[in-house]
């Protein structure tokens, strides 16, 4: 079992990184735009430890709230300074703005690419067991990781969701399955429990496709796609609330704990998989259950909202700012910079308040977090 030590220390670094890649993207944007950045903080906005090196103007620091970083750009807010952000070019500030989302974005496009090239492309059409848990109908009727389901209770299955249906359709009664177990046909019988939590299935199985490997371009184009998806997802997802397509409860937002209780989650569960399958005989004639990579795959769906959120036109975001240079480009009439000033500090201190009522609800409300 992993200490939650360790798993907080993972959720520091991923949530650390995030920041930083968000940062870095601003700085780089900046610099290219020939913006002068004053200092690029390791870690929030503190009390600043020391200063490790000046590089080009710009004064590279560590703070002692070590968790991301920071950059300040000269003129943020003043566009009477010259040289300053404020000051530059409505386009220049345009790209500064969209370059540390983007830099969110192409984080995630990077982990899920390489979760496709590690894990395969998937083959529909067949149904493989990717894992079955302990105590669990499905161990009891001696159900193994990398069977091929091919039919329940005589009905063929070759797509998950028919599958679950069916399962489900049979609850606390007895279900005749075959099995495709290297080759040979198995028939075993299971027993799908009611009595069982919904995260736990009624059978206690994970459910997946067969994969082949994925060629690079195959991976890099996955990772787009993935990332579009998730991207799409979280833009539409106020919609569909205002349309009562999601239910608010399954939409709340979560804080500092709830983002680390779903790290704690991950995090073991990617352990226990890895203990799994490294316990495995090497000449064992079945294959070795897959290990899961739930921590990745939540640092990537966790970057492209930190990308996408920061997009949102809301002051004091990126996104909110952004739509402030847009008079500018578009009337080349600009919106003076003390309203501006004014609206994004308003937003900011509403802001703080709803992070800080959404961590209280963590602990109040915790989110409840799946179980594998």
């Amino acid at each position: 079992m992993v200490p939650d030590f360790v798993s907080l220390i993972i959720f520091l670094l991923a949530l650390g990184g995030m920041i930083f890649v968000h940062e870095l993207g601003h700085f780089i944007a900046a610099r290219w735009a020939g913006i002068e950045v004053e200092e690029f903080g390791l870690g929030l906005p503190s009390y600043k430890l020391a200063t490790l090196f000046k590089w080009q103007g710009t004064e590279f620091t560590i703070h002692a709230l070590l968790l991301g970083g920071f950059i300040r750009p000269k003129g943020e807010n003043d566009p009477n300074v010259p040289g300053g952000l404020a000051s530059a070019n409505p386009w220049k500030r345009l790209v500064v703005l969209f370059a540390g989302p983007l830099m969110n974005l192409l984080t995630a496009i990077v982990v899920f690419s390489f979760l496709i090239g590690s894990e395969g492309v998937p083959l529909p059409g067949s149904i493989k067991i990717d894992s079955v848990a302990a105590n669990s109908p499905a161990e009891q009727a001696n159900i193994q990781a990398g069977d091929i389901l091919l039919s329940i209770n005589g009905q063929s299955v070759t797509e998950i969701e028919p599958a679950i249906a069916l399962i489900k359709e049979n609850l606390d009664q007895p279900v005749e399955m075959i099995f495709d177990r290297s080759g040979e046909q198995v028939t075993l019988t299971a027993t799908p429990l009611s009595t069982r939590k919904a995260s736990e299935g009624a059978l206690g199985v994970g459910l997946g496709y067969p994969t082949r490997p994925a060629t690079f371009i195959e991976s890099v184009s996955g990772g787009f796609t993935v990332t579009g998806i998730q991207a799409a997802t979280i833009v539409y997802l106020p919609v569909a609330l205002i349309r009562g397509a999601i239910a608010p409860e399954d939409a709340r937002f979560i804080g500092f704990k709830g983002i680390f209780d779903m790290f704690n989650v991950a995090v073991k569960e990617d352990v226990s998989t890895r203990q799994e399958a490294a316990s495995i005989p090497a000449d064992a004639t079945m294959p070795a259950p897959r290990p899961t990579n739930w921590t990745l795959n939540l640092i990537g769906v966790l970057s492209i909202s930190l990308g996408v959120m920061n997009l949102f036109p809301i002051p004091a975001l990126d996104g909110g700012r952004i739509l402030f240079t847009l008079p500018e480009i578009l009337f080349r009439k600009r919106i003076p910079a003390n309203w501006e000033n004014t609206v994004n500090g308003i937003a900011m201190l509403l802001l703080i308040g709803l992070m800080l009522f959404v961590n209280v609800m963590d602990f109040v409300n915790p989110v409840q977090i799946p179980t594998p």
